[in-house]
This record gives structure tokens, C-alpha cells and sequence, in this order.
């Protein structure tokens, strides 16, 4: 990696995208900091540190802090993530978008307006019910319509110059900007995590036991890295033989290739939705201030993570299996409708290509379907090692990191897809061709 980004410096077109990326991650860290107008951030701050469990923990993880500090950037890139799935999902409903998104550059240049509208949609909704919700609970100054419409405004946004400046480091950039903005948030959260660690398990106890419990931490840093690296990178390739045929006066085709299928087909998606629905009675309770009585309770604590895989209150942990479960539901359900098997199987027949020892069309698209549900079991169950270890390790020591599980694939990927596209654009550059051998 550093042997790439080296190489990438020499580069003077490739040196100003990387330093263009670097300002911009610069200003994002000094939004994070502007307060918002009308709010009380001290007393915000002492109510967040109040709340059990991570349903902020992780959405504050998700804005680098931005959240916990109520600055401007408080809602950070999370609108136009959740817009941006949305609009993928409802590509597969509605037939127009379906149309656009075959239309090549022009109709993608259509999705990513409508997306733009959708984030700044999403982003006023989320942004009142925080300003109405926290409101009333005395999280503000003076509570009246004017400061109300204030924060909305600042909120709305930040989120949308956010999404702004993720545009242009892909434009102008090292390229793949909104993910960049979402990782660099997340890492600045770690520093903080590892010191917690450091406070809590090798400070101030006795030289063995400090240097034992750092070891453990991270060795188990390092495992789940190389996990998520494995299912990063896990692909199956599924041969694929074109068969000769005869254009004018040329004879072409006879070449083979394969079908990449990667392991871990639907990304961190399938963690997301699953942490969302769970957590969405969880926030509707604590914005309403309604802290639920009886059976509710209960279901509110079953939802909660911070009471999964506690020896003391084991029953709460059910809660984590729904989690498990809901994971591999979506990523089957993610996949199923991002990859369409016999749709590759037509255009596999059209061009004269075929799997050896498999009959074009339907026989291919089966065979495309069962290998693909092999697969997905294998990286769904990789996903959910690598999510619930962090609950786990959390209920038994009570060790509570912003980069386990979800933030450490989102972390790790991002890196990953940055410099493979910097090691392209290198390659682009330096390679000149046969006629100058």
C-alpha cells in the first residue's frame, strides 16, 4: 500500500488528485467541529453519553462524531446512502428507472440527479424530527420555531455541501468520494476506541496482564482485518467458452473467460438494513421520550445490542439471533434483485458463449443460481462472524469500538477499491503500448 501510494506521488496528475482528496477530507474534519446555531452542545453531549446501547453509538460512528457534537455535519452522508439504496431498490419496481439505468451515461446522469433530490429529502425529514424530537426534551437553547428552523436548515445542509464534496473527489479525486467521506469519518472515531481499550484493559493493571490483554486486542483486530479482507476479495470463477464463428471474411471467437461471482455478493448492505429496522423502534422511543412499560420493554431491550450476549440477562440475546437471521435473509433478498442470473444466461446464448459441460439458457441459469446460493450462504455467514463479535466481546468484557464489524468492512473495502483505482490510473499512464516496444 505505501509502496503504491509512493509510486502515485511521482505521478504530477495523480499527486494533485491526491492532495485535492486530502484538502477536502480537511474541511470535513473542520465542519464536524462548527456547532450548530441554538443548540446546547454541552448538555446534547451529556444527554448522548446518558443513552444505553449503540443506537446513536452507531449512527455517531457513521458521521465521525459530527453527531454526538450536534455540529453542522451532524447528519453527515447518511441521507444520501439511504437514498442512494433506495433508488437502487425501487430500479427493480418501477420499469423508468429501470429504462434509465440501462440508458447508459445519460440515464445514470438522471438516477444520480433524482438521488441528489431524494438526499435532500430525507435530509429535511431526518433533520426535523431530530430538531422537534431533541427540542422538547430541552436539548435546545429556546425551544420556538425560529430555532427550530434554524438547526433543519444547518442540518439539511451540511448533509447536502457533504454530498457535494463527495461528488467532486470523484470528479476531481482520487475517485469513489461519498464512500471516502463515510471511511474518513469512521476513522477518526478509532483513536478515541483504542484509548478506551487502553484505559479500560492494560491501564493500570500488572505488566503480564496488560501486555496479555494488548496482545489479545489485537490479535483480534488484525483476525477480523484479514477476514474482511478474505471476503472482500473471495471471488468464484466460473469458466465460460465462446464458440468460433465466422464474421466476412474473419473467423472469430473460440476464446475463454469467466464469470466473476464474488463471495460476499451484497457488500455491508445486508447489515445495514437489518441494524436499521431493528433500531427504528428504538429511536421513535427515545425521540418521543416513551421508555415503554411491560412487554414493550422487554422488546425494547431484546432490540437494543448493548443487552445481547450479557451472561447476567442471557434472554435478551435473542435479539441477536432476529439480527442473525435478518442478515442472510438480506443478503439473499439484496442479491436476488442486483444479480439477475438468467439474464446472463440470455446474453451469454446470444453471444455464442457457454459453460462447459452446461446447456445454454435455462440449464445455465440454474447452474448460475445454485452456485450463486452456495455462495452467498458462505459470505453471509463470513458477514455475521464479523458483526457479532463485536456484540459478543461488548456483552462478556464489556469492550464497546465504533470499528468492529460494520465500520471495519466499510473501512477495509473502501481502502481496498481506492487503491486498486490509484494502481489503474498508474498503470493507464506508464503503459505505452506495442508500437513503442
Amino acid at each position: 500500500m505505501l509502496t503504491t501510494l509512493k509510486n502515485a506521488f511521482k505521478i504530477k496528475e495523480i499527486r494533485k488528485k491526491l492532495l485535492f482528496t486530502f484538502l477536502m477530507l480537511v474541511v470535513i474534519r473542520i465542519g464536524c467541529q462548527l456547532p450548530v446555531s441554538g443548540v446546547n452542545r454541552h448538555f446534547f453531549s451529556n444527554w448522548f453519553a446518558a443513552q444505553t446501547g449503540d443506537t446513536f453509538s452507531f449512527f455517531n460512528a457513521f458521521t465521525g462524531g459530527s453527531f454526538e457534537n450536534m455540529s453542522l455535519f451532524a447528519l453527515n452522508i447518511t441521507p444520501y446512502i439511504t437514498s442512494s439504496i433506495i433508488i437502487q431498490l425501487l430500479t427493480i419496481a418501477i420499469p423508468k428507472l429501470e429504462e434509465m439505468q440501462r440508458d447508459g451515461e445519460e440515464g445514470r446522469k438522471k438516477l444520480t440527479s433524482i438521488t441528489r433530490y431524494v438526499t435532500v429529502g430525507l435530509a429535511l425529514i431526518e433533520s426535523a424530527a431530530m430538531a422537534i424530537g431533541f427540542g422538547r426534551q430541552g436539548l435546545m437553547d429556546d425551544f420556538n420555531a425560529l430555532n427550530v428552523i434554524t438547526v433543519i436548515a444547518a442540518l439539511t445542509a451540511g448533509s447536502a455541501f457533504l454530498m457535494w464534496i463527495g461528488e467532486r473527489i470523484t470528479e476531481n479525486g482520487v475517485g469513489n468520494g461519498i464512500s471516502i467521506v463515510l471511511t474518513i469519518n469512521i476513522i477518526s472515531r478509532m483513536p478515541s476506541d483504542l484509548s478506551s481499550l487502553y484505559q479500560q484493559f492494560v491501564k493500570g493493571k500488572a505488566v503480564a496482564v496488560g501486555a496479555l490483554a494488548a496482545v489479545i486486542i489485537l490479535a483480534i483486530i488484525v483476525g477480523m482485518v484479514i477476514l474482511v479482507i478474505i471476503l472482500n476479495d473471495a471471488v468464484r470463477k466460473i469458466p465460460v467458452q465462446y464458440a468460433k464463428k465466422v464474421q466476412g471474411r474473419k473467423m472469430v471467437g473460440g476464446q475463454s473467460t469467466f464469470i466473476p461471482l464474488k463471495v460476499n455478493t451484497a457488500g455491508v448492505i445486508p447489515v445495514i438494513f437489518a441494524q436499521s429496522i431493528l433500531q427504528i423502534p428504538i429511536i421513535i422511543s427515545q425521540l418521543t421520550g416513551y421508555k415503554g412499560t411491560g412487554p414493550w420493554a422487554y422488546i425494547l431491550r431484546g432490540l437494543n445490542s448493548s443487552y445481547w450476549c450479557k451472561p447476567s440477562e442471557l434472554v435478551y440475546s435473542i435479539g441477536l439471533i432476529v439480527y442473525i437471521v435478518m442478515v442472510i435473509f438480506f443478503a439473499y433478498f439484496y442479491t436476488s434483485i442486483t444479480f439477475n442470473p438468467l439474464e446472463i444466461a440470455d446474453n451469454m446464448k446470444k453471444q455464442g458463449g457457454f459453460i462447459p459441460g452446461i446447456r445454454p439458457g435455462k440449464p445455465t441459469s440454474d447452474y448460475l443460481n445454485k452456485i450463486l446460493n452456495y455462495l452467498i450462504f458462505i459470505g453471509a455467514c463470513g458477514l455475521t462472524i464479523v458483526c457479532v463479535l463485536p456484540y459478543v466481546f461488548n456483552g462478556v468484557f464489556g469492550a464497546s469500538v465504533s470499528f468492529g464489524g460494520t465500520s471495519l468492512i466499510i473501512i477495509v473495502s473502501v481502502l481496498l477499491e481506492t487503491l486498486k483505482q490509484i494502481e489503474s490510473q498508474m498503470m493507464v499512464r506508464n503503459y505505452k503500448g506495442f508500437l513503442n516496444d
